[in-house]
């Protein structure tokens, strides 16, 4: 029996189509100008100033460098910023999946104006979400009289820092557990429920294990923008010295005393917290991707 292949003129067409985009099928020129200019790029905006943050505070030794960071007002900005990090993150843990929860297994009126609420730190200058919080708790705000007859202060002290750094890192852990668990559903919820699990239990043995690692991705994600929040926190924390920097504004405030040693030191620690957090992000990413971790699917 004879056996006739006929070349379509489509699936020809297909093939060449396909080989002309096969990116081992470029000019070596082209592909040396692109990864010459990504990597240009990269090293120029981003490997370059990190290696000058670590030289310059090291630039006076290493006992000078460990002398700029234990100094009174370093620890003390050192301590507030980890301490508004962990309350925020789990002030955004609760609410980001709290929030994906309800958009991903509910149907309700105002479910498009939840998600575009929480989209809306993203689009909103963090120096503007700090005036709203002036304008909301400062003396002559909406809620300032109130607050200051009752002896409350939240302007320009801790409680105005944490508000602000929450406002402009909530949309992380929810943005990150909404098309999680949108792709889900929710059979294995009412599964669990038709089978007389209780609503906590059906969460911590269900929907917990499955939307884990997509959890702990968001946390990191905003754990290091808590961390490194500048313009919000600076507008509500009144730069009240040993009491009301964060690291960042600690930055700004000994480098603008000309201490560049000393700033360049906080510098360092906020560069090397980021880069140990994208370094768990990507050992996260490369796990989940390698099948070591299951997937959350």
């Amino acid at each position: 029996m004879t056996i006739t292949i006929i070349n379509s003129p489509v699936t020809v067409e297909r093939a060449q189509s396909v080989a002309r985009h096969d990116p081992h099928t470029e000019p070596w020129l082209v592909r040396g100008i692109i990864i010459g200019v990504a990597v240009t790029f990269l090293t120029v905006f981003v490997v370059l100033p990190l290696i000058l943050v670590f030289s310059e505070a090291l630039s006076k030794g290493v006992g000078f460098y460990l002398s700029a960071l234990a100094d009174s007002e370093a620890l003390a900005a050192i301590w507030l910023t980890l301490i508004t990090a962990v309350i925020s993150v789990s002030l955004n843990l609760v609410f980001g999946v709290a929030a994906a929860w309800a958009v991903a297994k509910f149907e309700f009126r105002g479910k498009t104006l939840l998600v575009t609420l929480i989209d809306l730190p993203f689009s909103v200058s963090p120096v503007i979400s700090g005036l709203v919080f002036v304008l909301l708790f400062g003396a002559q705000g909406f809620f300032g009289p109130w607050l200051m007859s009752h002896g409350i202060n939240i302007l320009f002290a801790v409680p105005a820092i944490v508000l602000a750094t929450t406002f402009v890192t909530f949309p992380f852990v929810a943005r990150e557990l909404i098309p999680l668990m949108q792709e889900q559903g929710s059979q294995e919820e009412e599964a669990a429920i038709s089978l007389g699990a209780s609503g906590w239990r059906t969460f911590v043995v269900v929907t917990l294990p499955n939307i884990k690692w997509g959890l702990l991705y968001g946390v990191l994600l905003c754990n290091a923008r808590a961390m490194g929040e500048f313009g919000a926190v600076s507008v509500v924390s009144g730069h009240i010295r040993g009491e009301t920097n964060t690291m960042p504004l600690l930055v700004e405030i000994l480098y603008n005393e000309y201490q560049l040693v000393a700033s360049f030191a906080i510098a360092s620690l906020l560069a090397l917290l980021a880069l140990v957090t994208l370094i768990a992000k990507t050992i996260l990413e490369g796990q989940i991707e390698e099948g070591q971790l299951p997937r959350d699917d």
